[in-house]
């Protein structure tokens, strides 16, 4: 049976976080709030716990997971190789929403891993997180807490939608404050290489340790090749309806969208419309969504998810979604709209 802790809403609570140790320790399953999204967390060192959680979410077994940890120095045991870029960044973005990529040490098991070389480690801004971190082990490997392939889960209340009776324990710290999964950077790579976008962009790692690419793949990874980080390879975040996004000049986008719920309408379906506080009063025959406010791309960010599930409530037949271009986080949120439309776009 599944223990909602309520109460960790206005903080750490010491009994709580105990019990959710002890759960990690003895091979269970917990999931818990971090800045970005829920985790679902499993002894990282422990290769039968990593194992439930790819069974738990559905999750394809060459998908790796990434190792959550809550001091610099525990990153000792499980990395060799590592380069001076990791201690810069971590003096810079940890605790943040930055994943790096380094050579793993024996300590990993490859069930942890997806069977690679390497392992994806972060330190989450989130005390309830951290708390956890350290009373599991020190060592917790979490991908987002949902059914591989749907959204992620940004409230503990997503997490029950999808677990509920599968795994032990969901900790309930209320809703996150970012939205979308870590920025995920490969320092094993002669350039250090993005291979997931997210609040950490390349300019702000650019300013702490140079040069640093983005993967080729992002919007279209090859499904051939073994993926490297979580996210590159199987389509996620996806609603039950079909997802489309339509690019172009503003007037030109809505006008399409309008044009194309109509027909939805006369064919006595529902269509669901993703838009902003400034566009969302343009469109008619659907159910709106107010993504948020263009001149706040964390809002759009924070809201993403929950929208795409508010749509799988309402049963809406077919979803078109603006595109958003925003400074700092929009080839993040493109990056997940994608994924999430299975790269179907309207361009007009």
């Amino acid at each position: 049976m599944i223990t909602v802790l309520e109460d960790m809403r206005d903080g750490v609570c010491e009994d709580g976080i105990c019990r959710a140790g002890e759960v990690l320790r003895r091979g269970g399953l917990v999931a818990f709030p971090t800045e970005t999204v829920y985790g679902l967390g499993a002894d990282a060192l422990d290769a039968g716990a990593s194992a439930k959680i790819y069974q738990a979410k559905g999750r394809p077994s060459d998908n790796p997971l990434i190792v959550h940890i809550a001091d610099w120095e525990a990153i000792e045991r499980i990395t060799v190789d590592r380069p001076a870029q990791a201690k810069l960044l971590s003096d810079a973005f940890w605790p943040g929403p930055l994943t790096m990529i380094l050579r793993k040490s024996a300590a990993v098991p490859y069930a942890t891993t997806g069977g690679l070389d390497t392992v994806a480690v972060r330190m989450p801004d989130n005390p309830i997180a951290l708390a956890l971190i350290r009373a599991g082990g020190g060592y917790i490997a979490a991908p987002s807490a949902n059914t591989s392939g749907r959204p992620s889960p940004t409230m503990a209340q997503h997490v029950a939608e999808d677990m509920d009776g599968v795994i032990d324990m969901i900790i309930d710290g209320g809703p996150v404050s970012i939205g979308l999964e870590s920025t995920i950077l490969d320092l094993t790579e002669e350039t250090p290489t993005i291979l997931r976008p997210g609040f950490i962009s390349q300019e702000m790692l650019r300013e702490v340790i140079g040069p640093v690419e983005m993967d080729r793949g992002l919007l279209a990874a090859d499904s051939s090749v073994r993926p490297k980080a979580p996210g590159m390879k199987y389509r996620h975040y996806a609603p039950r309806a079909p997802l489309f996004i339509v690019e172009g000049d503003r007037e030109k986008v809505q006008e399409k969208i309008n044009a194309l719920t109509t027909l939805e309408r006369e064919s006595g379906r529902m269509p669901g419309v993703i838009a902003t506080d400034e566009t969302s009063g343009s469109y008619a025959h659907a159910i709106v969504e107010s993504i948020g406010s263009r001149a706040d791309e964390r809002s759009i960010a924070r809201h993403l998810y929950a929208i795409l599930r508010e749509f799988d409530r309402l049963e809406v037949s077919v979803i078109y979604s603006e595109s958003f271009e925003t400074p700092q986080m929009g080839p993040a949120i493109m990056n997940r709209l994608m994924k999430a439309a299975g790269h179907q776009v309207i361009c007009v």
